[in-house]
């Protein structure tokens, strides 16, 4: 069962991770590309998130995502029938992709904003095309965006518990909420503290490679 638990959260948070990957970079980079003023307002928006607080966030996408929800009733309008995504992984997975995106967004964009875009117009006046450009050069110069943003969702993401335990419930038990149960439910306190030990070795490993992956530069 613990296995099956260790599996399934870092299965869980490693699809997180890369779901904030692939819509935070291009975000990110649209953002290095917008004037100041345009620039300012979207990183507010980004913000936004983190002026309510975390369990309220929560909460509010049970009520989206449950039965009587709103993607529940436009499935339903669409002659789609109701469709009720609530105590499922994929639940867990949105609310942590919502929980956590922002903590993509803000390293990989101060990461790319100090690329000089005249490389890329170097890349593209030697006929390179985008994706060249992209994988020779932009990639390249902002891995330490990405490493930082990925350790910065991943981490959290593994040991979450809020989000888990109100949009997955019993049927989406992950690493956090099993460490909770055994600390106060089952009374087993050796198995808890090995298991949050484990998280600790994960984040330190994390840490490990973000430095080894040059993450000082950021």
């Amino acid at each position: 069962m613990v296995r099956d638990i260790l599996f399934r959260s870092l299965w869980l948070a490693l699809l997180t991770t890369g779901i904030c990957l692939l819509i935070g970079y291009p975000f990110s980079y649209y953002l290095t590309t917008r004037s100041s003023k345009v620039r300012n307002i979207l990183l507010v928006f980004v913000m936004i998130p983190f002026w309510s607080n975390f369990l309220v966030r929560n909460y509010a996408w049970r009520v989206i995502l449950g039965k009587d929800g709103i993607i529940s009733r436009i499935t339903d309008f669409l002659g789609l029938g109701e469709v009720e995504i609530l105590f499922t992984p994929s639940a867990v997975v949105l609310g942590l992709v919502y929980g956590f995106l922002p903590f993509m967004i803000l390293p990989l964009y101060a990461s790319i904003e100090r690329i000089e875009m005249s490389l890329l117009e170097a890349g593209r006046d030697l006929y390179a095309s985008g994706w060249q450009s992209f994988r020779r050069i932009l990639f390249p110069l902002s891995k330490p965006g990405v490493i930082a943003g990925s350790i910065l969702v991943f981490v959290p993401s593994l040991g979450a518990y809020v989000t888990p335990e109100i949009l997955g419930g019993a049927k989406t038990t992950l690493l956090g909420s099993y460490i909770v149960t055994q600390f106060l439910t089952a009374r087993n306190w050796p198995v808890g503290a090995s298991l949050s030990f484990v998280l600790m070795a994960v984040m330190l490993i994390a840490t490990i490679i973000y430095f080894r992956a040059g993450g000082r530069n950021l």
